[in-house]
């Protein structure tokens, strides 16, 4: 089985020395590019590594990365790597844990970043874990964020724009009737799969992008009529990348067919879990927005 994980990256970076794993520069139109030598990712051309493959190849939305994020990678990956039979997207920060870290009952336990003494890369998804994880599952899923005091609409429209995910609703309302339930229910579901992370068996793959990206196509077109992208920030115009964290939970709800996978995630450098939790608290009781990612 051919599977390719994409690493969405953007900046140096330090990789897993890991087939199965490619990184590909994201937003690559018109940007210097990024080279790879053994497992580092470094900006420094004279470095004698090879240039990255870049997400501005073959049919892409590379000039959408400032809006779209990581799916720029993920489109590219869809409508050019047509050899794979598995594709994936992490981040350059962000992995999936290997299995060993599930419990025998299959819960997934929260694994953080790595234990003193291991290497960033140590709890990571390999390429062979991934194949044989495969023979039971369709779809690998990131494991839930839970957010107790607020639903996926809730907790968008506290720290963004709740239009965007109206909006995207009526879009849906009107292209694919029948996904409606699913969409309301995870609208108001009170956890995720989040970080636009997966890995998908290619047939699940075109199921999903084929519902996704022309619906925030759509979007954007109609966010853009209505002068909702004015004056916005960089980080306030990623909505698109988003607004897609939670339609591929309403995607997910339509589509049972597909079995699932959940693992935990796997950082590369520590969280700061209070600064998280208290803007995540000043949006739902003062209404602060979010202005940065934390």
């Amino acid at each position: 089985m051919n599977t390719k994980i994409l690493i969405a990256i953007h900046k140096p970076y330090r990789v897993p020395d890991d087939s199965v794993y490619l990184p590909l520069q994201m937003g690559a139109e018109g940007k210097k590019s990024l080279y790879r030598l053994g497992n580092e990712v470094t900006d420094d051309e004279s470095c004698g590594g090879l240039p990255l493959e870049g997400d501005d190849g073959g049919e892409n939305i590379s000039g959408r990365n400032g809006g779209y994020s990581e799916l720029t990678g993920l489109y590219y990956a869809w409508k050019n790597w047509t050899d794979a039979d598995a594709i994936g997207l992490v981040h350059y920060r962000r992995y999936f844990g290997h299995p060993s870290l599930l419990t025998p009952a299959g819960f997934a336990f929260k694994s953080g970043e790595p234990l003193a003494g291991e290497g960033p890369f140590e709890r990571v998804l390999t390429g062979a874990e991934t194949e044989r994880l495969f023979t039971r599952c369709d779809i690998i899923v990131p494991q839930k964020r839970r957010y107790v005091i607020e639903s996926l609409f809730t907790h968008y429209a506290s720290t963004h724009d709740a239009r965007h995910l109206v909006l995207a609703r009526d879009i849906i309302a009107k292209e694919h009737t029948d996904y409606i339930p699913a969409v309301d229910q995870a609208y108001s579901r009170r956890w995720g799969y989040m970080f636009n992370m997966g890995v998908f068996k290619r047939e699940a793959l075109e199921d999903y992008c084929t519902f996704l990206f022309p619906v925030l196509f759509e979007l954007e077109e109609r966010l853009t009529a209505e002068g909702l992208t004015e004056n916005l920030t960089p980080f306030e115009a990623r909505l698109y990348g988003r607004v897609s964290e939670i339609l591929f939970n309403a995607w997910l709800l339509k589509h049972r067919e597909y079995r699932l996978l959940e693992l935990p995630l796997v950082n590369t450098e520590p969280v700061n879990w209070a600064k998280k939790g208290t803007a995540f608290l000043e949006a739902h009781f003062l209404g602060k927005k979010y202005e940065k990612s934390f």
